[in-house]
């Protein structure tokens, strides 16, 4: 593919000479003259954009969603520009079908709220607004965004909350990787590429935008959507980024535990976890998040770490047969069990070991205090999750032994956890190199009609309960009997 550059040249912070990139909606904010300051504390001149024509780039018009063309073209209407950004563009230019078609836009979110009645703002650290449609159809929409979030601080600060609107130039320059620093404009169907995105994605590399000491320093997990990125496309780390990577691997940690249990669960969920897993435990990453899988040794952990990446191959197989008739959605406490599956079965000898009586509790609450120490609290899991971490994996001895080859009594089947427990022992079978049937994608999903009518008899119900008065049909709070009940005597007879 072939490109070429167009200069743009600025006055202030509009961008002029070009009808794809012509003067910005004059309710833009007034930016600073000065020019922009790099990380390392120089000055540096204003960037220069290529923009590529639509017979320079494979993405059209027709691939966008309906949904997403509706914004784009009602911002248009209304005086403001748009642009579809991020990995919308990434997915379309190597030809996959985006998940979401987020926008951008130079409106603020006030405005956006006058212009879609049908939406609502969200965020704190930055407003968003997601505009609503039929079909539960979500569409995401930014105001651009300015690159203060890593120039503002000092060396070795952690990112700084950010509400400042900027400049097209300015929201390129602020994004972590230069693939998903792209943006398609619908008024001339260009591609716009400040960074060299797609000169990365003509190579596949996966590269930080600006200095990746600095961005990894300020935002430790921008390293997982290097790796998370790199599985999903299958693209090359750039050397320096690597290199920074395996600097900087040790301040991961120092992320809130919760942001980086929401960072594994999407990779979890993305169907190239296998390949997230390999990611990362070709960079010290792995060892970083998860140090408890250096339990025992080389051949141990050599045998955990094929038995893990045969049961997260097994769970990208499930994810990947999520189609929107039937959407698969695994909970994230099966998702964690699969995960620490390999380690506890080493660590606590499961399945192979019976454990009745005293010797189940024992292994249980040993079980449920590491798991507590080295994973629940580092990723803040809920309690509730964590109990049923630890119901599956110490039940896989009680499934491993009750049928003896057969099938499963009676009073195991009634059991709470049973079908779980039962898809994470086929799990742990494929990861021994059985030749098992595995995990069914069907036992994690339902028909969308389903869905739809269970939460229609729930709302009857509701709405049927609190339009009732006093207590209708239901059970009378005293018995016509003279004895009464639980003690309350009717007071007739009282």
């Amino acid at each position: 593919m072939q490109s070429r550059s167009e200069h743009i040249p600025k006055c202030g912070n509009f961008l002029l000479s070009w009808s794809v990139v012509s003067q910005l909606h004059k309710n833009m904010p007034n930016q600073s003259q000065e020019q922009q300051t790099t990380e390392e504390g120089v000055q540096a001149s204003p960037a220069v954009a290529t923009i590529f024509s639509e017979a320079e780039h494979p993405i059209r018009e027709h691939q966008l969603d309906r949904e997403a063309l509706k914004v784009l073209y009602r911002l248009r209407d209304a005086g403001f520009k748009g642009y579809l950004v991020g990995g919308g563009v990434r997915d379309l230019f190597l030809g996959k079908q985006p998940k979401d078609f987020d926008i951008s836009t130079d409106a603020r979110p006030g405005q956006l709220r006058r212009l879609f009645r049908n939406s609502r703002t969200i965020g704190r650290r930055f407003r968003l607004v997601q505009v609503f449609f039929r079909g539960n159809k979500i569409i995401e929409v930014s105001t651009l965004r300015s690159r203060s979030e890593y120039d503002e601080g000092g060396e070795g600060e952690l990112l700084a909350s950010n509400n400042t609107f900027g400049t097209l130039e300015e929201d390129a320059f602020r994004r972590d990787l230069t693939i998903n620093s792209l943006f398609y404009e619908i008024e001339g169907r260009t591609v716009i590429d400040y960074v060299g995105g797609v000169e990365d994605l003509n190579r596949g590399i996966i590269r930080m935008v600006g200095d990746p000491d600095q961005r990894f320093t300020h935002d430790p997990v921008r390293m997982l959507r290097v790796v998370r990125h790199a599985a999903r496309t299958g693209f090359s780390i750039d050397p320096a980024t690597s290199a920074a990577l395996r600097r900087h691997s040790g301040e991961l940690m120092l992320c809130p535990p919760s942001r980086l249990r929401d960072e594994i669960l999407k990779d979890l969920r993305s169907g190239a976890s296998q390949a997230w897993a390999e990611q990362c435990l070709a960079t010290p990453l792995w060892r970083t998040l998860f140090p408890f899988y250096r339990h025992g040794g080389k051949d141990d952990q050599e045998q955990g770490r094929l038995a893990l990446l045969r049961i997260l191959a097994e769970m990208d197989r499930v994810c990947q047969s999520d189609i929107e008739e039937r959407p698969v959605r695994i909970d994230d406490y099966f998702l964690f069990a699969a995960l620490l599956l390999p380690w506890a079965s080493s660590r606590f000898h499961l399945p192979g070991e019976r454990l009745r009586g005293p010797q189940f509790h024992e292994r249980l609450t040993a079980l449920r205090d590491e798991i507590d120490r080295h994973f629940a609290v580092p990723f803040n899991v809920p309690r509730m999750a964590k109990e049923r971490i630890s119901t599956l994996l110490i039940n896989l001895s009680t499934l491993h032994h009750a049928g003896n080859g057969k099938d499963h009594p009676r009073w195991l089947k009634r059991k709470s956890y049973y079908q779980d427990c039962k898809r994470l022992y086929a799990l742990y079978q494929l990861g021994q190199g059985s030749s098992v049937q595995g995990v069914s994608a069907e036992d994690f999903s339902s028909p969308v009609q389903m869905q739809k009518q269970k939460a229609v008899e729930v709302i009857s119900a509701v709405q049927g309960a609190s339009s009732s008065r006093g207590r209708g049909g239901g059970n009378p709070a005293f018995s016509s009997k003279k004895s009464g009940v639980f003690g309350l005597r009717s007071r007739r007879h009282s």
